[in-house]
């Protein structure tokens, strides 16, 4: 079994614009909810605060006074917390967003053991309760070992034909298990209302294509190849052959990298996800793979249209079909379904899978006690079911009501900002403001739970719940296809520390887990707040007019709303921003991608400058309190670099630098302000300092 994503096509979080990625993504849990307009009234939950870590603000004692503000910003605000934080063992990166992660976790831990604690469970602690109980069972997933396997192998070990491979990948799929492409609904781009079939690349075991070719990679292909042959010999392989094997398995995913797309071209060129075909020419490009037969094997109607993204790739498939030697097959499709299982395996498995993919490509240290890997798994495969129940112990409804307040001011401020553009054509600003009109902001949790009813979990096996949950979740979303696009659902479970603007809703969504500090914090002043969460909610809004999100319209479709001149106006200045990020060098000779990461930069620096306006407004003629010695201004900017404060491995700096469309932390913390005048004026810079960017070398976008 392949549990590795993409198993449902994850294209709302693909294109979405996430304010950060924390090493947790959950697979999108869509629904046919049952109405409730406030958290779900489950058992008699409790917390117990006093085991929860501490939170994270900012404290004037942080600072460093040895630095100026106004040549190393990152230095003076989080030099101090980043040289007396290290990473913990079971870390890749440490800072504000992985410590609102462990209370969030520390959380989750109290729940899940109250909902496996009570054997009488219905309903969404039944489903928590059962996962958290057998992932918890170390004495029976140990003396299991490979044996919940093996009926999956022996259907791999049969197959000695192009026709058999084929249907074997059909007949796998339709329980979510898919190691090649990912398949699912989606609204479609043209028609955002409605849902349609998207299929996507996938294939590759390592996180981005240059692995496979790119000289500076070779170290971690090696040793992925390693890898391979040690997993294939823990599922019974001999040595020897394990080894050949593992070359077959890389010369077979080299071959797919050379037909997929790079994570840097498909976050930048959003429609390569949308290429709309009927089955029948589907048929035609992919003679090996008929996708008439795809759809019929897993229970969809056949449509009239689907989007075969990346087509290249699905006809790469469709050729190595008929010409990869049966033998090829098998070791790749053996070795993608045990190394997909192996979390939930035995501990020779779980070891394994953590000595490649969290220690040697990313520098983690210490593997993850159980606890945290089966919440992993829970918020994974039934994230929105636990956060039904987070949302009850460890969210207020006072917090959601200035929340709604600071996206209302967020929201008027971004208006005068759009109507003042320069730049922009008063046709285009029209429409920009139409746009604008349409946000949908979403905060906390859902107004409507999803539905799990005919999820069926037990005591008996880990493996085989999480496996009934993959199998519930992938035919859950191919429920959507066809049918109206239901507004209510989230892509984020409520528990999860991050926040996202989904283009093709135009809806910007804040789960109840960043609603913390140092991003939103009610004992706070407001400069602290707008420097946080203002920033965010400014972020997620400004992605809406980013260099993809600007591509869609008010209503979620794909479309062309800017005049040609506006669009080169906006080109000019997004080169202008990219320029700026191709200059920060994060190692020597490591530069960050300024093309890949655009969209991220500028969403930062029109969220900050648009939160810095709504504070301003905000305040008034108020006098400055000047708390702690420092301005509200001042106070600001210290807490939008607190927010991004974080150290990394030196294997995950790389990996990010490669794979992440953001920037990291400490480049995001002094990019944006340094475009901005109010930055310079609140610490009394001076022209010519590092934070002061002035004439050609300001970016004003939004």
């Amino acid at each position: 079994m392949t549990f590795k994503k993409p198993q449902v096509l994850l294209l709302s979080l693909a294109i979405a614009t996430v304010v950060a990625a924390c090493g947790k993504q959950e697979t999108p849990a869509p629904a046919a909810p049952a109405a409730a307009d406030k958290p779900a009234e489950t058992s008699a939950l409790k917390l117990d605060e006093s085991k929860l870590p501490p939170v994270n603000r900012f404290v004037v004692a942080d600072l460093d006074t040895t630095k100026d503000a106004c040549t190393d910003f990152g230095g003076y605000v989080n030099g101090k917390w980043l040289a007396a934080n290290a990473i913990p063992g079971d870390r890749t990166s440490w800072g504000a967003f992985e410590m609102l992660d462990e209370r969030s976790t520390a959380v989750q831990r109290q729940i899940a053991e109250q909902a496996a604690a009570d054997s009488k469970a219905t309903g969404v602690e039944k489903i928590v309760g059962d996962l958290w109980s057998t992932g918890m069972d170390a004495a029976k997933i140990n003396a299991q070992g490979l044996e919940p396997l093996k009926g999956d192998l022996a259907k791999i070990d049969a197959l000695d034909s192009a026709e058999k491979i084929a249907d074997y990948l059909r007949t796998t799929a339709a329980t979510g298990d898919n190691p090649l492409f990912g398949f699912g609904a989606e609204a479609d781009f043209k028609d955002s209302a409605n849902n349609i079939a998207y299929a996507s690349q996938g294939g590759l075991g390592l996180p981005d294509t240059p692995y496979y070719s790119d000289a500076k990679h070779k170290d971690k292909l090696a040793a992925y190849e390693a890898h391979i042959a040690k997993v294939l010999e823990l599922g019974g392989t001999p040595a020897a052959d394990a080894a050949k094997q593992a070359k077959d398995v890389i010369s077979f995913e080299t071959r797919l990298a050379k037909a997929s797309k790079s994570r840097e071209a498909l976050s930048r060129d959003v429609s390569l996800y949308y290429n709309p075909v009927s089955p029948a020419d589907a048929d035609k490009l992919t003679p090996n793979f008929s996708w008439t037969k795809f759809f019929e094997s897993q229970g969809v109607a056949l449509p009239k249209m689907f989007s075969l993204a990346v087509p290249a790739f699905h006809q790469e498939v469709s050729k190595m079909i008929g010409d990869v030697p049966a033998d090829q097959w098998k070791a790749y499709l053996r070795f993608h379904a045990i190394d997909g299982a192996s979390p939930y395996l035995s501990d020779a498995f779980v070891e394994e899978n953590f000595n490649f993919y969290s220690k040697t490509l990313r520098g983690q240290k210490e593997l993850k006690e159980r606890g945290k890997r089966v919440l992993d798994t829970i918020e994974g495969q039934a994230g929105e079911a636990l956060g039904q129940m987070y949302v009850k112990v460890a969210f207020t409804p006072e917090s959601k009501e200035r929340m709604q307040t600071l996206v209302k001011n967020l929201s008027e401020a971004l208006k005068v900002r759009i109507e003042n553009l320069a730049w922009m054509s008063a046709d285009t600003k029209k429409k920009a403001i139409e746009k604008w009109a349409s946000f949908t902001p979403k905060i906390g949790y859902p107004d409507k739970w999803r539905d799990w009813n005919g999820l069926a979990t037990s005591r008996d096996s880990y493996y085989a719940n999480v496996k009934a949950a993959n199998e519930f979740n992938y035919k859950w979303n191919l429920g959507k296809i066809g049918k109206p696009v239901d507004k209510t659902e989230w892509g984020m479970p409520p528990q999860m520390v991050n926040a996202y603007y989904n283009p093709l809703q135009n809806e910007i969504v804040f789960p109840a887990a960043i609603l913390q500090p140092p991003f939103f914090d009610p004992k706070a002043d407001d400069a602290t707040n707008y420097g946080g969460i203002g920033a965010v909610i400014g972020h997620e809004m400004t992605h809406g007019y980013d260099d993809q999100g600007s591509r869609f319209g008010p209503t979620g479709n794909m479309e062309v709303w800017w005049a040609p001149s506006d669009a080169t106006a906006f080109s000019g200045l997004t080169d202008k921003l990219i320029q700026q990020f191709n200059a920060y060098e994060a190692a020597p000779g490591q530069h960050v991608n300024g093309k890949h990461t655009l969209g991220e930069n500028i969403a930062d620096l029109g969220g900050l400058a648009t939160a810095y306006d709504a504070m301003k407004k905000a305040a008034g003629d108020t006098p400055d309190p000047k708390t702690d010695g420092f301005t509200r201004d001042q106070r600001f900017f210290l807490n939008w670099a607190t927010v991004w404060r974080r150290n990394f491995t030196a294997e995950e700096m790389k990996v990010r630098l490669q794979t992440d469309e953001h920037a990291l932390a400490n480049f995001r913390a002094i990019g944006a302000p340094s475009n901005l005048p109010a930055f310079a004026a609140a610490f009394s810079c001076k022209p010519g300092q590092p934070m002061v960017r002035e004439g050609d070398k300001q970016v004003v976008i939004w």
